[in-house]
């Protein structure tokens, strides 16, 4: 990438360092009284400011941060400074384009403050000295009506994840308003609000341009970057506290709900996608864990992962998590568009505080712009907020989440009451012991293959080409194939030179996974892909195998082309699977994975014994035919995602699949060849 060189001494730390972004230069504020400063951003001629109370580990929260100094725009994120100076930058959703993903481009710009002046002050002088004054909104309203909003709900299940285009997909409806007179008094009075009315959030921030305001209490974190040390955060589930305040029972309910913990897993998969692609040192899960707010409670997981790369890379490379998109994130771009009403702005996009610490290195600190007010200068008021729709989405349910997101700003607004009192005396739900136990419990689910630090082999012992099908679950499996012992390309289906390089490689080939049916016969992309399947397995063999070609594997479409080539039938799930964990008997074992589909191939008796005369065994439900599994001379496919978090064993099966492929570039690997 072309990235501009940072300014801080050293790039990157390869040493262990804490996660915390720091700056060196932080308290610049000439020894003045730091909170009298803050009188000093009531003036209109003024310059831009950012207000800052970030609860990143290592610092201290009870402190609120305060930057000055003018914003500019720039074109890309690698335009972004990086120096002594903290620099925060504002990213709108449409910056989505760097990565050739089809977003709306609705002209939002990439700000920057590089800050003049910083400083710090507490959270007590800062709350003595911001305005305390109520803020009046007018013709309020959601742009989107409720009962339009569940009908969107409705098409986008049975359209959009019935129809095979991914897991999940958020879907934004706006708040919208006036403010009149709004100015900076405004701005300050109401992130004092959030101050108060609102707990548990990641960032409480007022940033002021000029032009616009951005004010609000995010919850998650996109991205943070320090030593080297990498942290996402995804956050999915939520638990709406009832009008007579949230009690360990109503929670308990909530943590049994197989739509809130599907939607996490999912979320987990999506965001370790990018982790897989930035943590090139490895990374981690931890958790789950309860983020309790004013007005409801999230399940979230941390991931951490190692990495060499450039924080504005790194940046760049996680635009944006699957909370606020969807799965998988490219596809979900073109769900957002057929179904949002204009552009996203700042929704759904990111704060970044990027800067350099005490040894030169640099640092990012990132949240995700949720939950907040977006403010044009002459008082135009914008809250958009959204839900995360999956295959159990009840349409009402998803229309009261969205209410519910938007309680905390709406109420530092005064459009809804608040109870920042009550906030403050309620007990943490997670201290219950019996809430520690179901959390605790939702990690036996996941594949310890995730749950501890991986890194790839030193040396490679032969080498895997993966098709990409426009769903990065291939970095995932390049993880999981690079620990196994093979060296690993990830290109997409649609480059120049595939075809060739896929028929001339010498170890297996992966046809990895992607979105859409795979029988569309008008989609070019399964054109494409159907081709390089039937080149691969050429015309040759007991299964119509390839003669001294390569192996391949198959993973959910990649599997479905393979059925689909082998004359078997490919239909619609009357239920989708996406974010499935199901128990399966794979070729006579036992085995917990994780399904993301919504087509399957079928295979009757008659077809099975057709495909054995051919020397293919398959893998089926004994009821209906539905097709998990299939392998003969030179192939293998797996309807389910052995990478994913939900598949238990994944890296045993890919072993056992591959020791098939002995004498094809991977006979070192020390694999079990399966039974025939």
């Amino acid at each position: 990438m072309d990235l501009a060189p940072a300014s801080g001494p050293d790039r990157t730390t390869s040493g262990p360092g804490t996660d915390t972004p720091t700056h060196p230069h932080a308290d610049t504020h000439d020894g003045a009284d730091p909170a009298a400063g803050l009188d000093a951003l009531l003036d209109p001629d003024g310059p831009p400011f950012a207000l800052l109370r970030r609860r990143t580990p290592g610092r201290d929260h009870d402190t609120v941060e305060v930057l000055v100094g003018a914003v500019h725009e720039a074109r890309r994120l690698a335009d972004l400074p990086v120096g002594e100076r903290p620099a925060l930058a504002l990213v709108p959703f449409r910056q989505l384009r760097e990565r050739g993903f089809d977003v709306r481009d609705d002209g939002t710009p990439l700000s920057v403050l590089v800050a003049d002046a910083s400083y710090e002050l507490t959270l007590a002088d800062a709350l003595d000295r911001l305005p305390g004054h109520a803020v009046r909104v007018e013709d309020g309203g959601f742009d989107v009506p409720d009962e339009e909003y569940a009908r969107t709900v409705r098409r986008v299940v049975e359209d959009e994840i019935g129809g095979g285009e991914g897991a999940n997909f958020v879907i934004r409806r706006t708040y919208t308003g006036r403010i009149p007179g709004f100015g900076r008094a405004d701005a300050l009075a109401l992130f004092r609000r959030l101050l108060t009315g609102e707990r548990g959030a990641y960032w409480t921030f007022v940033v002021h341009t000029g032009d616009r305001t951005l004010v609000g209490a995010s919850p998650e974190v996109h991205v943070r970057m320090s030593g080297g040390t990498v942290v996402m955060n995804p956050i999915s589930g939520t638990y709406r506290y009832p009008a007579g305040g949230p009690t360990p029972e109503g929670l308990l309910a909530f943590l049994a709900s197989r739509k809130e913990t599907d939607e996490l897993s999912m979320v987990v998969d999506e965001e370790l996608k990018m982790m897989c692609t930035v943590g090139d040192m490895g990374g981690v899960v931890v958790g789950p864990r309860l983020k309790e707010m004013a007005h409801l409670a999230h399940t979230e997981y941390e991931l951490r992962g190692r990495s060499s790369l450039d924080v504005r890379e790194v940046l760049r490379e996680t635009m944006f998590a699957a909370t606020v998109t969807g799965s998988p994130v490219q596809n979900a771009c073109r769900v957002i568009e057929r179904h949002e009403h204009g552009g996203r702005g700042y929704y759904a996009g990111a704060l970044a505080l990027l800067g350099t610490d005490t040894g030169g290195a640099q640092t990012l600190d990132s949240p995700i712009l949720i939950r907040t007010a977006d403010i044009a200068a002459d008082g135009r008021l914008r809250v958009p907020v959204g839900a995360t729709l999956v295959r159990h989405s009840d349409p009402e349910g998803e229309v009261a989440e969205t209410h519910a997101k938007a309680a905390g700003v709406l109420a530092a607004l005064g459009v809804r009451p608040g109870r920042p009192g009550e906030a403050a005396r309620v007990p943490r739900l997670a201290d219950d012991s019996r809430v520690r136990a179901a959390l605790d419990a939702r990690r036996a689910d996941l594949a310890p293959f995730w749950l501890r630090m991986q890194e790839r082999s030193a040396a490679p012992r032969g080498h895997a080409l993966v098709v990409d099908g426009e769903d990065t679950f291939t970095s995932m499996l390049a993880h999981l194939l690079g620990s196994s012992g093979l060296d690993v390309t990830v290109r997409r289906f649609d480059e120049p030179g595939l075809r060739e390089a896929a028929l001339g490689h010498a170890g297996p080939v992966v046809l990895g996974p992607g979105p859409g049916d795979p029988s569309d016969p008008d989609d070019p992309k399964m054109r494409t892909l159907r081709a390089l399947t039937a080149a691969l397995l050429g015309t040759g063999g007991a299964a119509g195998g390839p003669a001294g070609g390569p192996f391949v594997l198959g993973v959910c479409l990649g599997h479905e082309l393979l059925a689909a080539h082998l004359g078997l039938d490919i239909v619609r799930k009357r239920t989708p699977f996406q974010g499935a964990q199901v128990e399966v008997d794979l070729f006579g074992e036992r085995r917990t994975v994780g399904f993301y589909n919504s087509f399957t191939a079928r295979c009757d008796d008659a077809a099975a014994a057709r495909l054995a005369a051919r020397g293919v065994e398959v893998s089926r439900e004994p009821v209906g035919g539905e097709v998990h599994a299939l392998r003969g001379p030179g192939f293998a496919g797996v309807q389910f995602h052995p990478e994913s978090v939900l598949t238990l064993d994944g890296p045993a099966v890919v072993r056992e699949l591959l020791g098939q492929a002995a004498g094809a570039g991977t006979a070192a690997l020390p694999l079990r060849r399966p039974a025939t």
